[in-house]
Formats: structure tokens, C-alpha cells, sequence
């Protein structure tokens, strides 16, 4: 082969090997077929442990948060020295859930988790508990509840929650928290088993904290917040009170309601020359036909100086009110009078005369002369 013609191969060969690199970089050695590690699950947040650290105890794993989306995990508990060092795994524990056994006691416990999906797996291990305590002191396997119904003027119930240990006595603690549950503060004296909703509590979130107590020591438990107190609903309505029935003191009736005169009477029935004294009675409503006790009751004869005006007088428990009026030197008040017309006003006794929720009323009753 001549000179030239090999200087004129070489960049040729040069090319050809370039892009061998190339390809080569992009699938990988002959035996792996993809782009190692780049599908594999990683762990963004390492998995964690929850529950109470004690024998007896079900400890629960959280798979923590990973990348590659893994289609299925598996858990590995592993027993430790009390700095988490120096761990073996624990024989048989292999779910997501363990329970602290006697020979955990004073040791610490960790779990791995190993994340896979079709690219492969990956293992992450998380923080070692507090140092597993022994079965004497009382143990939380149930957080406390709370019922009843989250209303000023309701009482809330504590259940205590479930224990192991063998407790011999129960204590509670309720406390008043924001609408979130959080930033409680013990409410003073509120240490039974109930408490009745104030209207402090109104707008906030209660929780209660259950001390449970054996020979070997105590431990406490706090339940989880209630819905937000609500207060309580309304009493009154358009000046009504909303709830009882039958008579109403009128005390208890304010406005826009107002007072209803009904079922007037006279006695005798027809006023005569001879009809030295009336006995006038009305009964005194409100509130869709209630009768009120306590109302004032005033009448007087229209035109003036035919009966004496009475003082007012109150309303007994069936709303009615009698008044006498005592015949005068104006009566008859004309030759051929027919009707003997009578002013009523019924009113609150705290109220103006003619203000709050008084009403007034023109009535009339027969006369005749003959």
C-alpha cells in the first residue's frame, strides 16, 4: 500500500472508532442491556418507626418516600445496642409491624426497608426507638377517645384508651387548643372523666390526657382533638323564646314580637243604667298564641267619665287579667248609646307605655237604656 493511499484511510478509521465510543456509552457493557442504576429505587426520606417502644408493644414501620416508583417492599427488624450500633436481625420479623418482646428490652430496634421494582432494589434503614422498656409500667396500646357532642352546655366522656401493664388507677387532664388541635393549655380543675362544655371553649378543640398508673410507674396517652366547640343554638327568635311551651313570662318576650289582646269579656254582658260595676277581663298573647304571664293590663271607657279607670292589673299564668270599673255620672254617654267602647293596652312592665311591646286595642260591648 502506497503512502497516500494510507494517509488518505486514516481519518476514515479515526470516525469509525468515535463512534463505537458513542454507541457504546449509550447502551452499556454487552451484559446489561440498559443504563445502569438509573431506574433503581432511591430513598428520598428515610422510613421511620412508630408506637410505643415497650415490651408488649406493635411497633409499625413507614416505608419512608422513594424515587422509581417500587412496586413492592419488604422489612427487616434488627435488634441494637442502646446507641442503635452493633445490630442483628431479628429472626422471623419481617413485616411491616413488630411486637416488642422481653428479650428487646433495654435494647433499641431499627428497621430496613428494601424498595424494589423491576430495575432492581434498594435498602434504607431508619433511626434506632428510645430503649425498649419493660412490660412492668403501664402501656398505651389504644389512645384515649372522646365523645359527646362539641357544644357549649354538652358533657364530653373520656374512655380511657387501652392499656397493658395491669394499671391500678386512671387520671385525666383535659385541655383547651386551637382549632388545629395544637397549642393546649390544661384547663384548671378539669380532671374527671368528663367535662362540661363553657362557652370559653367556643371556637377552640378539646383534648384530654389519661395517666395510667401500676406499682412500676405511670405513662400517659393524650386523645386526639374534637371537632371545634360550637356554640349553643339559639334561644330566642324574631324576640321568641325557641324552646318550652304553653305560657311565657313576658319577661322572656322582646321585640320585633309583640303582645296580642284576645278573648274579651264583660260582666254583666250588657252594660245597663243598673250596671254599677264591670268586671272587664282579656287574655294577654304573644309568640304564635302563648299566653303571658305577667303582663300589664290597662282599660278605660272611651269617652272618658262613664267608668272609673282601674290600676293596671298583671296577668296570671293563663294570660288573663280582670279589671273593675265602677260606674260614673258620665254614663250613658248619649240618649240612644248602643255600645260601650273600652281603650286596652297591654304592656311589659320594664317597658315604656307606649313603646317596647305593648299593643292597644278599641273594644266594644252592648248597652241599652230601656
Amino acid at each position: 500500500m502506497s503512502r497516500g493511499t494510507a494517509k488518505r484511510r486514516w481519518p476514515t478509521a479515526v470516525a469509525i472508532a468515535a463512534a463505537a465510543v458513542a454507541i457504546g456509552a449509550v447502551f452499556g457493557s454487552p451484559h446489561s442491556g440498559r443504563a445502569a442504576g438509573q431506574a433503581t429505587p432511591a430513598s428520598t426520606a428515610t422510613p421511620t418507626i412508630s408506637g410505643t417502644p415497650q415490651e408488649g408493644s406493635t411497633l409499625t414501620a413507614s416505608n419512608g418516600t422513594w424515587s422509581g416508583s417500587p412496586t413492592g417492599y419488604a422489612y427487616a427488624w434488627g435488634r441494637c445496642d442502646q446507641n442503635g450500633d452493633n445490630c442483628a436481625t431479628i429472626t422471623g420479623a419481617t413485616a411491616q409491624t413488630y411486637q416488642a418482646q422481653a428479650a428487646d428490652v433495654d435494647h433499641t430496634l431499627r428497621v430496613t426497608v428494601t424498595a424494589t421494582n423491576a430495575d432492581g432494589s434498594m435498602s434504607a434503614t431508619s433511626a434506632p426507638t428510645a430503649v425498649v422498656s419493660s412490660a412492668s409500667a403501664p402501656g398505651n396500646s389504644g389512645a384515649p377517645t372522646i365523645s359527646g357532642t362539641p357544644q357549649v352546655g354538652s358533657t364530653l366522656t373520656a374512655a380511657k384508651g387501652s392499656w397493658s401493664g395491669s394499671p391500678t388507677s386512671y387520671a385525666y387532664a383535659w385541655s383547651r387548643c386551637d382549632q388545629t388541635g395544637s397549642s393546649c393549655a390544661d384547663i384548671a380543675g378539669a380532671t374527671a372523666s368528663t367535662y362540661t362544655l363553657a362557652q370559653v371553649d367556643a371556637g377552640n378543640t378539646l383534648r384530654v390526657r389519661v395517666t395510667a398508673t401500676n406499682s412500676a410507674g405511670a405513662t400517659s396517652a393524650t386523645s386526639v382533638p374534637t371537632a371545634v366547640v360550637q356554640s349553643p343554638p339559639p334561644t330566642v327568635a324574631n324576640g321568641c323564646p325557641t324552646t318550652g311551651a304553653g305560657t311565657i313570662q313576658v319577661a322572656d318576650v322582646n321585640p320585633p314580637a309583640r303582645l296580642v289582646i284576645d278573648r274579651q269579656s264583660l260582666t254583666p254582658g250588657v252594660v245597663t243604667p243598673g250596671a254599677a260595676t264591670l268586671q272587664l277581663s282579656a287574655r294577654v298573647t304573644a309568640c304564635n298564641g302563648r299566653p303571658v304571664q305577667g303582663a300589664l293590663l290597662y282599660a278605660t271607657g272611651v269617652p272618658y267619665n262613664q267608668y272609673s279607670v282601674p290600676a293596671e292589673a298583671t296577668t296570671g299564668a293563663d294570660g288573663t287579667a280582670t279589671l273593675t270599673m265602677s260606674q260614673l255620672s258620665g254614663f250613658p254617654a248619649a240618649r240612644r248609646q248602643e255600645l260601650f267602647v273600652v281603650f286596652l293596652r297591654a304592656r311589659k312592665p320594664s317597658d315604656p307605655i307606649t313603646g317596647g311591646i305593648s299593643t292597644r286595642l278599641l273594644v266594644s260591648f252592648p248597652v241599652s237604656l230601656r
